[in-house]
């Protein structure tokens, strides 16, 4: 396994607080960490199960053969894939130890590629998807639960490939209190850092934080705004966020509406530019 070295997060790795941002933060001010690659620790040999589901057609097994192939010869595309069907026990045996396994290669060998490679997407959703195994462990594994280790993959994704989906794992992280002590602020940084790039699930937190005022300066304007954003973009299944929604809307003022609704304007104008 490849292994990394470089020096230790400033404030992200330690969980300082002294370089939480002020309020404007939360309106998504980039922040520049100094940069450092991870070791990613990878199931052990003979630990991952042989593939045993029959695949129903000759050019789905052609295909599979086809990214396994890939994938041995290190093509991060094709490990990528193979993992979130293994992951999602899509066209195979959900097995979350081999797709495991997968993204640990990619991570493993791409961590130090630059954000702005072709493939730095990739490598950054592989850091995600390890952080939340690590977040709950694989049962009847050695990949046990580790939320230091969950925290360091969500921000190596989220500070060095500046990943929305890392950003936001991370934030909940901070606002929950799991694996380190709670902290509102921080957490609501990342979040907005996140919100910015259209996370709806953290547009829809910030969303909340902001117009109900926990533990933030309350901004019931622009939380509403972020929570129309939020409810907009939800899946069917995310009930939660279209529910924050319509309890915040109904408590708000007119003027909240409106200044709502006028930030929503701008936002949208700035994002087509």
């Amino acid at each position: 396994m490849r292994m990394f070295e470089r020096t230790t997060f400033v404030a992200l790795m330690m969980g300082a607080t002294a370089a939480i941002a002020p309020a404007s933060a939360f309106e998504g001010t980039p922040v520049n960490p100094e940069n450092t690659a991870i070791p990613v620790a990878s199931s052990q040999p003979g630990t991952a199960p042989v593939l045993k589901k029959a695949i129903p057609t000759e050019a789905a097994t052609t295909s599979l053969t086809a990214l396994q192939y890939a994938a041995e010869g290190g093509h991060p595309i094709a490990q990528w894939r193979l993992g979130r069907m293994y992951a999602d026990g899509n066209g195979v045996v959900q097995d979350d130890l081999r797709a495991f396994d997968y993204f640990s290669k990619i991570a493993n060998a791409h961590a130090e590629d630059s954000p702005s490679a072709p493939q730095a997407a990739i490598v950054a959703n592989a850091f995600v998807a390890l952080g939340r195994y690590y977040l709950d462990g694989i049962p009847n594994s050695k990949i046990k639960r580790d939320t230091e280790r969950a925290r360091e993959m969500f921000s190596y994704a989220a500070s060095y490939f500046g990943n929305a989906d890392a950003q936001y794992d991370l934030a909940r992280l901070y606002i929950d209190g799991i694996g380190m002590p709670r902290d509102f602020r921080y957490g609501a940084r990342w979040l907005g850092l996140a919100a910015q790039k259209g996370q709806h699930q953290a547009q829809a937190m910030l969303g909340q934080l902001l117009f109900n005022g926990e533990k933030l300066p309350r901004q019931a304007a622009r939380g509403l705004m972020w929570l129309t954003l939020a409810r907009d973009s939800a899946a069917p299944d995310e009930a939660w966020i279209k529910d924050s929604y319509n309890r915040a809307f109904a408590k708000a003022s007119d003027d909240d509406r409106a200044m709502a609704l006028q930030m929503l304007e701008h936002w949208v104008q700035g994002r087509r530019d």
